[in-house]
């Protein structure tokens, strides 16, 4: 049995699958090529040094959150049942934020200072640009497991406030002549603090909320075109029948004795063809169907 809506689920985890590999590799590409230059003319911070920098640290986490995703991806592909849990969906969400403001602020801040192709060449290719454009599509774009909610963004805030207030102590308090950094960011130099972090802080907060809506917005359409195929797809069958065969079709694929039971689509299913069954009685049909012995062959033999 060829399901549309594994088919679906399946095509969503491969394009979140690519994405999410391909954020890991350059986070770890550009790190690399940090850490191995010991001295850059146009940059101060090389070396072990380079953990100074927001745009380094950011691009880690969003690493991280990415490679937290990979696991799920690929058993979601293995399985048809791709969906991540609520807590890996607003972490993306909380490293997205910081990745994306570091987007802007070497688009809009260091560009106009340093130079376009020095702020997207070499190592900062990977940190300032791809990186991050490939995380805020992968992250509106594919993954549609959680609806961000309001309180969610306050969070999305805190590497971002935890960043501030060590840079703050490193540059102003500390110093660069007392072994603190200097501030390759010019956010004390170039204008008065009291300036350049509201500035900040209301990109910060802007861009949280246009990726929250952004991602919203994706996972509603992903919702509703969910709806349509179901309803397309299984309106007129009798559900109790699809879904005990999904189960079948399913065992015979995989060739797994235990039961993978893919409860949310089993929900999607009957909520949006109308059937007069639960989710419960869904999930025993396919489990019930999974585990049955198949039919001996009553082929005659010779």
């Amino acid at each position: 049995m060829r399901d549309p809506a594994i088919r679906s689920n399946r095509m969503q985890c491969l394009c979140a699958l690519i994405g999410a590999s391909i954020v890991a590799v350059c986070v770890i590409i550009g790190v690399t090529m940090n850490l191995v230059t010991l001295y850059d003319e146009n940059f101060d911070h090389m070396g072990i040094r380079t953990f100074c920098m927001f745009t380094v640290n950011s691009n880690i986490i969003a690493g991280v959150s990415m490679m937290l995703c990979l696991p799920y991806t690929i058993d979601g592909l293995r399985t048809g049942n791709y969906h991540l849990p609520d807590w890996i969906v607003v972490l993306m969400y909380i490293t997205v934020t910081a990745v994306a403001l570091t987007f802007l602020v070497s688009l809009f801040i260091l560009s106009p200072v340093k130079g376009f192709r020095l702020i997207f060449t070499g190592s900062r290719f990977f940190l300032h640009g791809v990186c991050p454009v490939v995380s805020i599509i992968t992250f509106c774009c594919f993954i549609n497991s959680h609806l961000v909610r309001t309180r969610e963004t306050v969070l999305a805030h805190v590497p971002i406030l935890i960043y501030a207030a060590v840079y703050i102590v490193m540059v102003v308090f500390i110093g660069e002549e007392n072994g603190g950094w200097n501030d390759f960011y010019g956010f004390v130099t170039r204008a008065p603090i009291w300036v350049s972090m509201p500035v900040i802080f209301g990109a910060a907060c802007g861009t949280a909320l246009l990726l929250r809506w952004a991602h919203n917005s994706c996972c509603l359409y992903r919702r509703k075109k969910d709806a349509e195929l179901y309803r397309t797809a299984y309106g007129k069958e009798d559900l109790r029948k699809v879904i005990a065969e999904m189960a079948r079709s399913r065992k015979r694929e995989l060739k797994l004795k235990n039961p993978t039971i893919p409860v949310r689509m089993i929900g999607y299913m009957i909520e949006n063809t109308g059937a007069d069954l639960d989710v419960d009685e869904g999930t025993r049909i396919y489990f019930e169907a999974w585990m049955a012995e198949p039919e001996p062959d009553s082929t005659p033999t010779a």
